[in-house]
């Protein structure tokens, strides 16, 4: 791939894999972190890389940094195990992306990042399933689970009053 191959791809395929990473990991400076990583990562592979194929490289790149970054940031208590009653209140919201994100964001890491993939990118099983190094029927499962816990999640009156 030529320094130019390399500057077409940044400018055409940074925002789709900045929103991927944001949707998933919800911190817009980790994100830009990740982001960086995955591009840097690419300019020194920028000889090994078909520029046909940039955008797979790219995104995989990209998860694999960030499941790199979500591992090595473990350390963090877990929301679930934290008092919850700090955290709670008794507003209700009518925003129906608002709800959808905080369904999304209760979605299972691997489950999450297949149907961010899948309905926010546009990729097909094929391309999840060498973005995400899990097998084409697995990716299938992962969709199907994520989209039923997300109907129930959004079905129920109490989230959405």
């Amino acid at each position: 791939m030529t320094t130019e191959e390399y500057n077409i791809a940044v400018d055409t395929h940074s925002d789709g894999a900045y929103r991927f990473i944001l949707k998933n990991i919800r911190n817009t400076d980790q994100a830009k972190d990740i982001i960086q990583d995955t591009f840097e990562k690419l300019w020194i592979n920028v000889k090994n890389v078909n520029f046909e194929k940039v955008k797979s490289y790219i995104f995989t790149t990209a998860y694999h940094t960030m499941i790199d970054s979500i591992r090595k940031n473990k350390r963090i208590v877990n929301f679930e195990q934290a008092d919850q009653s700090q955290y709670s209140t008794n507003r209700s919201y009518s925003d129906i992306g608002e709800i959808l994100n905080k369904a999304i964001a209760k979605l299972p890491e691997d489950q999450r990042s297949v149907i961010l993939l899948r309905d926010y990118e546009g990729y097909s099983y094929d391309e999840i399933s060498e973005i995400t190094g899990l097998s084409e029927a697995q990716v299938k499962v992962y969709i199907y689970r994520a989209r039923v816990f997300l109907k129930e999640y959004i079905g129920s009156m109490s989230v959405l009053v």
